[in-house]
């Protein structure tokens, strides 16, 4: 297997973005992770979902962030899993998760009630009602199983700098398993960012007037991902644009600046029905019917089939 380069830009991120103290030991669970899977005949694919937090201060009271809650990551997880992949789930805190994800909009204390015999003997038995989780049994059970296989390793960030060091350190630890490791970099990353050594200690105070910050651009990590932590690992990257027009001259641009093996590229208002998988030979167009959004069929599902497929066709080249 090729073992992972050293950057340029590897440099820029030690100075500028904080690094989590956590991150080799992290790595080494990522490592042995990826070899136990890959040992199995599994494919692993590291999942990042989520919005990326930027401080305005050091001791952080305010921040940028965007409106990303992680829905593509958790269900895309799923699917993988269900395809037989062991998936590294890089995600943002608090963003949502596989299987509990269905949670995110119920009210737990409207889903929990008192068995009728606990309710009569006051002795606390407490049940789940299924009319408002129609589906927890089937979720509970897949869960479980997915548990105790180990299939799922979750590893949270929450500001710039985690992601982009965590990102770096499963990159490398993938690295190991050459052409059976995939990326699909889902997670919403900041464009901008302030440098550690720019950024205030403590709470700016509004007494002093108003607000004129200068942010840098973040560094692209993409370009080291692919040519020097993970050089044989299948990479997909998200585009996502508000005008439908420009959306696969974006997409076709990246494969070209970036050399990787996809773009997932979709619009902001349809995201959730329509996406076109777009590779440097192919343009494949994944669509929800009507029927398909009655059934509960979602765009993930179709994502995932046909990157899935790809990917095989990429190990056996």
């Amino acid at each position: 297997m090729a073992e992972p380069r050293v950057s340029t830009i590897d440099g820029k991120l030690a100075q500028e973005f904080a690094i989590p103290s956590h991150v080799e030991e992290v790595k080494d669970k990522m490592t042995d992770f990826a070899k136990r899977h890959a040992a199995e005949g599994r494919r692993v694919v590291v999942i990042t979902s989520g919005g990326t937090k930027v401080p305005l201060e050091s001791r952080t009271v305010r921040f940028l962030d965007n409106f990303s809650s992680g829905r593509r990551g958790a269900s895309s997880a799923e699917y993988f899993i269900d395809a037989g992949y062991a998936v590294i789930f890089l995600h943002r805190h608090r963003s949502l998760y596989p299987y509990t994800r269905m949670l995110s909009n119920i009210n737990m204390m409207d889903a929990l009630q008192f068995s009728s015999a606990g309710a009569a003997s006051n002795s606390g038995e407490v049940v789940v009602n299924q009319q408002v989780l129609p589906n927890i049994t089937k979720v509970l059970k897949r869960y479980q199983e997915v548990k105790e296989r180990r299939l799922l390793l979750p590893i949270e960030f929450s500001v710039l700098s985690e992601y982009l060091h965590l990102l770096r350190a499963a990159a490398q630890a993938l690295s190991t398993i050459g052409s059976k490791a995939m990326f699909y970099l889902a997670a919403a990353v900041s464009d901008f960012y302030i440098p550690a050594s720019e950024m205030p200690e403590h709470k700016i105070q509004s007494s002093n007037g108003p607000l004129q910050l200068r942010l840098n651009m973040v560094p692209k990590i993409l370009s080291p991902l692919v040519k020097d932590w993970a050089p044989q690992a299948f990479v997909i990257s998200f585009k996502l644009e508000t005008d439908a027009t420009i959306l696969l001259e974006k997409a076709q641009r990246a494969l070209d600046t970036y050399r990787h093996q996809a773009v997932v590229a979709n619009v902001l208002d349809s995201r959730r029905g329509y996406v076109m998988v777009v590779t440097p030979e192919t343009q494949a167009e994944l669509i929800l019917t009507e029927d398909d959004v009655k059934n509960d069929v979602e765009i993930e599902e179709r994502i995932v089939s046909n990157l899935t497929s790809a990917h095989k066709k990429f190990i056996d080249q």
